[in-house]
């Protein structure tokens, strides 16, 4: 009975364990704990080689949020890790898709956002300024889709409508 209940209690702390997931920080990396904001929450900060800010997000499933991240610089750059996954990859990334996530969240997690200034580039300095955008969204609203080409001009005018002309 007693081999039973610990190994019970053994798989309870480990599913535990990988839901509450603490963040792993580099040397010299201050935490920072959010909450999900009601209106947009803006956080200025500056990428510091070693000694940057580092946030956890609690989200809830069904919350939809855009986070945007920007900088002067070409070599800061912001990773979202998801700390309900045992994977250390990040979900999202400036440095290959883009400036802004736009998501309407799947499930009740916490995100870990770390913006960094890229080791293995040439750079001058030792880190850079950047300002980080958390903005809730409305859930009922779809989310934007792909930018869409502007129109283009044509030598021909548009084809008049064939709805409601009686024909």
């Amino acid at each position: 009975m007693k081999v039973w209940v610990g190994t019970v209690a053994a798989v309870l702390l480990s599913t535990t364990a990988a839901f509450a997931q603490a963040p792993q920080l580099d040397p010299g990396e201050k935490l920072e704990k959010l909450q999900f904001p009601a209106v947009t929450m803006q956080i200025k900060g500056w990428t510091k080689f070693g000694n940057s800010d580092v946030y956890t997000l609690p989200v809830r499933a069904g919350q939809r949020v855009k986070i945007s991240f920007t900088t002067k610089s070409q070599f800061a750059f912001l990773a979202i890790f998801d700390l309900s996954k045992t994977d250390d990859e990040a979900f999202f990334g400036t440095d290959e898709d883009g400036t802004t996530l736009d998501v309407t969240v799947k499930e009740n997690t916490t995100w870990f956002l770390r913006p960094y200034y890229s080791k293995v580039s040439p750079r001058r300095g030792l880190g850079a300024p950047y300002t980080l955008l958390v903005e809730p969204q409305p859930v009922g609203e779809p989310q934007p889709a792909t930018p869409q080409e502007p129109e283009r001009p044509s030598l021909f005018p548009p084809a008049p409508s064939k709805s409601g002309t009686g024909e």
